[in-house]
């Protein structure tokens, strides 16, 4: 008996210890002892008008922005449709919004589908809108006349045999979609880790696919974590942007801008990060064997959605340059992103610079910030949408000269 009692006593204290032997969250790999930082928790619930910060927007001269639509909760990816309508994806809310102008200028939101997990790669084919969320591909056709009665989505799933949430380990699994001058749809397949050892044909890829789901074609390996990428409208190349890793520092790497010149092409991950050695996995390659990036976006800045500015509404020097938002750091210890960059391009299709564009939204002074820019769109007329993921928003970019 008193031994029994020994052992239950024994079990009973080990309890708690094997209670606090959560796994650790894929983000959290690697994180050094002792810091405290983490991803900044997305606010999911409406903000009100009076509280979206288009007032802390900073432009170039001759530029104004406005709220395009609010009450958004976690908005992020964009796409829009014929008859105008803007579609956005989110990644924890889960859910899909049909965003649409109403007759006297303000806009209605609506929710197209939800309970979905991190639907964030939207793009429209025709009157077609495809949703690739973390582990499901979706085609809901006819969309636009059916804002309210959406019919079931065509499941694509299995065509385009994505990896599983399950292989990515919950890492890096939601994606962008775009849509290439050729008709194929592009996207990404992030990395199933922080850095590691993977197989550099299923992970860490820009790859696309014919819009039933078949014909997929690696377009770069190598390439970490693309969650925004684009066509140039004069020489239809592929462009992304990249995210880059954790945990080696405040200062490096930089994330970055990569450009593709001809499918297959091997962009270094996990051997050389944004065009240098990697000190942990660099395995000896000279890193002069892959294709280096197009540009630097800085360190832990978060560049995600991008497109090529195609509009006549803006001047001139803003044709057919990338327009890059930058979600914003969480690893590290002073802010940095939180904007939207210009790269600018000569003739020849190399980037000179990149510049800040959108500011504001990033408060250095408390170490805060106001929203984070995720998407940029595009519009018909000229003007440049910018989706706030943290508050919910979409803003509208328009100049007068």
């Amino acid at each position: 008996m008193k031994k029994l009692v020994m052992g239950l006593t024994a079990v009973m204290l080990a309890a708690p210890a094997l209670a606090q032997q959560a796994p650790v969250p894929g983000w959290a790999v690697g994180r050094p002892e002792g810091s405290t930082l983490a991803p900044h928790a997305p606010r999911l619930t409406v903000t009100p008008l009076a509280e979206v910060p288009v007032g802390a927007i900073r432009l170039p001269p001759g530029f104004q922005a406005e709220v395009f639509a609010h009450g958004i909760p976690g908005a992020r990816m964009m796409a829009e449709g014929p008859r105008g309508t803007v579609f956005a994806g989110t990644r924890a809310i889960g859910r899909v919004y049909a965003i649409s102008r109403n007759p006297d200028g303000t806009t209605r939101t609506r929710i197209i589908a939800e309970r979905l997990v991190q639907p964030n790669g939207l793009v429209m084919i025709g009157d077609s809108l495809y949703v690739l969320a973390a582990n499901r591909v979706l085609r809901y056709d006819n969309i636009e006349a059916n804002l309210d009665n959406v019919p079931a989505p065509v499941e694509l799933t299995a065509a385009f045999a994505l990896p599983t949430e399950q292989e990515h380990g919950g890492n890096h699994h939601w994606k962008f979609a775009s849509l290439g001058p050729d008709g194929r749809i592009y996207t990404n397949v992030g990395v199933n880790c922080n850095i590691c050892e993977f197989d550099r044909d299923k992970f860490a890829l820009l790859v696309s696919f014919n819009p039933d789901g078949s014909g997929r074609r690696i377009e770069a390996r190598g390439v970490r974590n693309s969650v925004g990428m684009a066509h140039h409208p004069i020489t239809r190349e592929l462009w992304a942007t990249n995210n880059g890793r954790d945990w080696a520092g405040n200062e490096w790497p930089n994330d970055t801008l990569h450009r593709v010149r001809q499918s297959g092409e091997d962009h270094g991950f996990p051997y050389c990060t944004a065009g240098d050695p990697d000190p942990q996995f660099n395995a000896g390659r000279n890193c002069n064997q892959f294709v280096k990036p197009a540009a630097l976006m800085g360190p832990h800045t978060a560049a995600l959605g991008m497109r090529f500015y195609t509009g006549t509404m803006f001047p001139e020097q803003y044709r057919n340059q990338a327009f890059i938002a930058r979600r914003g750091s969480w690893n590290r210890d002073k802010l940095s992103g939180y904007d939207v960059v210009v790269a600018h391009t000569d003739a020849q299709g190399n980037v000179t610079r990149v510049e800040e564009f959108l500011t504001g939204f990033r408060d250095d002074a408390n170490q805060r910030f106001h929203d984070r820019p995720v998407d940029v769109h595009v519009m018909r007329d000229g003007s440049l949408l910018v989706a706030g993921e943290q508050m919910g928003a979409i803003y509208r970019i328009t100049y007068r000269r």
